[in-house]
């Protein structure tokens, strides 16, 4: 079986209604099961107004995800591990931001995982403030004008 390339992939952008089988499966399989965040954490009544990115294979097997919160702020990125370092991230950050522009958002935000930090600077973001604590993990405020 050969690599795949980024144009394999397809991004399908939703409600939490259309998307949640498929995001909830990526998010569990990467930040419960891999990141041991706690289900209670990871699952939150914001979900339900979000915009979901939902990225599949060209088998139909979904591999990444993300959300926008109707304030501008960009969360629950999650790439399944068998797919990453293949420009996911980026695809569904895109997407993500291309879609805060048309709801007029003029700035997105995020709290990037550390270990992250360099990936959303890569595409413009900035840090901001301390380092805090969420879910057990060390996040930054990062920032990005659209």
């Amino acid at each position: 079986m050969g690599s795949r390339q980024l144009e394999d992939y397809r991004v399908v952008v939703g409600d939490w209604a259309a998307c949640r089988a498929d995001a909830g499966l990526i998010r569990h399989e990467v930040f419960v099961v891999e990141q041991r965040v706690a289900v209670e954490e990871e699952l939150d009544e914001h979900d339900a107004v979000c915009v979901h990115a939902v990225a599949y294979a060209a088998d139909g097997v979904p591999v990444g995800t993300g959300r926008l919160l109707p304030d501008g702020h960009i969360g629950r990125m999650a790439v399944r591990r068998s797919e990453r370092g293949k420009g996911l991230g980026a695809l569904l950050l895109t997407r993500l931001m291309d879609e805060a522009r048309r709801l007029g958002h003029g700035q997105v935000a995020l709290a990037a995982q550390v270990h992250a930090q360099p990936f959303y600077a890569r595409h413009g973001f900035v840090a901001e403030g301390a380092i805090f604590l969420d879910a057990g993990i060390d996040h930054i405020m990062m920032r990005r004008d659209l």
